[in-house]
């Protein structure tokens, strides 16, 4: 895979290095993901996470029971009506690897160049010497001589009885989770074997499936899975333990163009492992948070650091600000560049009309852009073009019937953007008109602008960029604000 690297804007003051960051409503375009455990399952640190800037919680499901997973979740629910903060829920299925089931409450310690005996029986107790796995083929799997790898995720003391995608069918259900992140995905077969089975399950058939690309299968077949997938979760831990290490950056670097240039999510991992003991990074991890952005992450997902780790709160504030100091250096006028030209020609109606709506705000330099959308898929192809200020996406809910009963939708498509770079949803209500005609003050328009506001992102005087359908016509338009 080739990639055509994105260039630092230049040039960067050395002034502007020892400016302090500034405080700001939204902590970053780029997006962090926060997996929720034993440190991080409290309705008060979960708030202050979402304060912080975490707008994605993720459930693993490689341990912990159903029931763990529930209450989190309810503690979750209470912290976003509290803090009136959208949070999406991504649910992380249990892969193929296999699984130490430790019942104990302590975590295990190995010693080099001992023995480690591995034995299905799970009712033994794990020890140093001993671990039961949740595999009874294990003896027939492997030979004299063959490595195992064992992680260090399988050590943290809590239960890991694995959990396999029929999980979806008890918990998924009841909860409507956002994003389904397909570990190991190794085929585009797997993701459309899972969008099978999901559409048979409700509300699920609008779950989006993010692939997991976790080892050597699924980069070979990358290009289509991306064709496939809904978004991309780069699993550098485990891609680094079939690559060479040297080799990551490269697949991470030319997947990211790729990912960008199809307007689809991508998330990186596994960034400031340290904060999971510290409450600073190293400055390497904070260099690597920064080129994440740089090579066009839409998102940063913190695993261990948040679900076991000692400073959740705290690392999701610091990821947050390493990377709005990334985005101010991100040569937007090259990538923009570089996507324009990716489309080709004849662009599509609705691209052309994101991409005139992006070079709009960005000649005018508007605060921020305003899009009405009912399936999100105009806001998307905006957060495409990477503008260099917030995307406000109105959500026009779409009324809808199963034969007995009409509801709205729309919760959906709101919460599942909340993972795109720099794309900030909110729900309209579907009473209120897009704009007002008679002066009234109850038009959608100016609750998206009275919240731009309130957020601190709009001011007086400034400019706003509206994208939206009047009719069968696509409109963008400059608004210059009053006082």
């Amino acid at each position: 895979m080739n990639s055509n690297h994105l260039l630092l804007e230049e040039p960067i003051r050395m002034a502007s290095i020892l400016e302090p960051s500034k405080p700001s409503f939204f902590p970053a375009m780029t997006k962090i993901v926060g997996t929720l455990g034993p440190k991080s399952r409290s309705v008060e640190i979960i708030s202050d996470c979402l304060k912080a800037g975490m707008s994605v919680a993720r459930f693993d499901f490689s341990w912990g029971d159903i029931e763990f997973h529930q209450e989190t979740l309810e503690n979750l629910k209470t912290a976003v009506k509290s803090t009136r903060k959208l949070c999406a829920i991504m649910l992380d299925t249990g892969g193929p690897e296999l699984q130490v089931v430790n019942k104990t409450e302590h975590p295990i310690s190995l010693e080099a160049d001992t023995k480690v005996i591995l034995t299905p029986d799970q009712d033994k107790p794990a020890t140093s010497n001993l671990l039961p796995i949740n595999y009874h083929g294990l003896s027939k799997a492997v030979k004299k001589g063959d490595t195992i790898f064992i992680g260090q995720y399988l050590f943290t003391g809590n239960e890991t009885t694995s959990v396999w995608l029929e999980v979806i069918s008890t918990w998924g259900v009841r909860n409507n989770i956002d994003i389904l992140s397909l570990s190991y995905t190794r085929h585009a077969e797997d993701i459309r074997h899972a969008r099978c089975f999901l559409s048979k399950l409700g509300e699920l058939n609008q779950t989006q499936i993010f692939a997991k690309i976790e080892n050597i299968e699924g980069l070979t077949h990358f290009d289509e899975i991306l064709q496939e997938a809904d978004g991309i979760i780069f699993s550098r831990g485990n891609l680094g333990i079939d690559l060479p290490p040297e080799k990551v950056f490269l697949f991470q670097k030319a997947a990211l163009y790729k990912c960008n240039m199809m307007g689809k999510p991508a998330v990186v991992t596994r960034v400031v492992d340290s904060m999971t003991d510290n409450l600073r990074p190293t400055r390497a991890e904070a260099t690597d948070v920064a080129n994440a952005v740089l090579d066009g992450s839409d998102a940063i997902l913190l695993g261990a650091e948040t679900l076991r780790g000692l400073y959740p709160v705290e690392t999701v504030s610091t990821v947050g600000k390493i990377c709005a100091e990334a985005e101010k250096v991100f040569n937007q006028d090259l990538y923009f560049k570089k996507t324009v030209k990716n489309v080709g020609e004849p662009m599509s109606h609705l691209e052309s009309i994101a991409s005139s709506a992006v070079r709009a705000a960005i000649k005018v330099k508007a605060s921020a852009i305003i899009c009405f959308t009912s399936s999100g898929r105009a806001a998307r192809l905006i957060a495409k073009y990477r503008p260099t200020m917030p995307v406000i996406s109105v959500v026009i809910p779409r009324l809808k019937t199963n034969q007995l009963r009409w509801t709205f939708s729309g919760a959906f498509e709101a919460r599942q953007s909340l993972i795109v770079r720099g794309l900030f949803p909110m729900l309209a209500d579907p009473r209120h008109p897009a704009e007002s005609k008679s002066g009234s003050n109850e038009s959608v328009l100016k609750v998206a602008l009275d919240h731009g506001k309130a957020s601190g992102v709009i001011k007086p005087h400034d400019r706003v960029v509206v994208c939206q359908k009047l009719g069968d016509a696509s409109v963008v338009k400059i608004l210059e604000l009053e006082d």
